[in-house]
C-alpha cells in the first residue's frame, strides 16, 4: 500500500510539472509540430481546412484527433472523430511533404491510410511515395496546400 502511495505522488508530482497547472494539451504535440503545417489552408481543389498541433479539421465537417507527430518520417498519426460522416473513431495515417517550385503551394499531404481499427496499424499500413507527388498518394497526387 505504501507502494502504490509513493508512485501515485510521483505520477501526480510529474503531472503537475509537465503541465504546469494548466489545462493544456501534452507539450510535445506542440514542440514536434511543424510550424509550416499549423494554420488556415485550401487545396489546390478549393477545399479548406484547419490544422493546429492536435487537430486537422476538413471543413466544414470532418476531424482528425492527432495523437503523434513522426517528424522523422514526415506523418501524423489521428484518431477520426466520432461525427465524421464515414470511419468514425478509426485511425488515420497523414504522410506530408514540403514543396518547392510549386509556389503558392508549400506542402501537400496524403490521406494514406483513414480506416485501420487501431493507430498501430494505421501507422504501419501503408507509406506515401514522396518521389512523385503527383502519383505518390496511392496512385494519386498529394493534395497541395496554400495558406488562405
Amino acid at each position: 500500500m505504501i507502494r502504490f502511495g509513493i508512485i501515485l505522488l510521483i505520477l501526480s508530482s510529474f503531472t503537475i510539472s509537465q503541465q504546469d497547472g494548466k489545462n493544456i494539451p501534452s507539450p510535445s504535440w506542440k514542440d514536434t509540430s511543424p510550424s509550416m503545417l499549423i494554420g488556415d489552408f485550401k487545396d489546390d481543389y478549393g477545399i479548406a481546412y484547419t490544422l493546429t498541433d492536435s487537430l486537422f479539421t476538413q471543413h466544414p465537417n470532418v476531424k482528425y484527433h492527432i495523437i503523434k507527430w513522426n517528424l522523422k518520417d514526415n506523418y501524423f498519426i489521428a484518431k477520426n472523430d466520432g461525427a465524421n460522416p464515414s470511419e468514425q473513431n478509426l485511425y488515420s495515417r497523414i504522410d506530408f511533404m514540403e514543396f518547392s517550385g510549386m509556389e503558392p503551394f508549400r506542402w501537400g499531404f496524403c490521406l494514406t491510410v483513414y480506416d485501420a481499427p487501431t493507430d498501430s496499424i494505421a501507422e504501419t499500413k501503408a507509406v506515401a511515395d514522396r518521389k512523385d507527388p503527383k502519383k505518390g498518394c496511392g496512385g494519386f497526387p498529394f493534395s497541395r496546400m496554400k495558406r488562405k
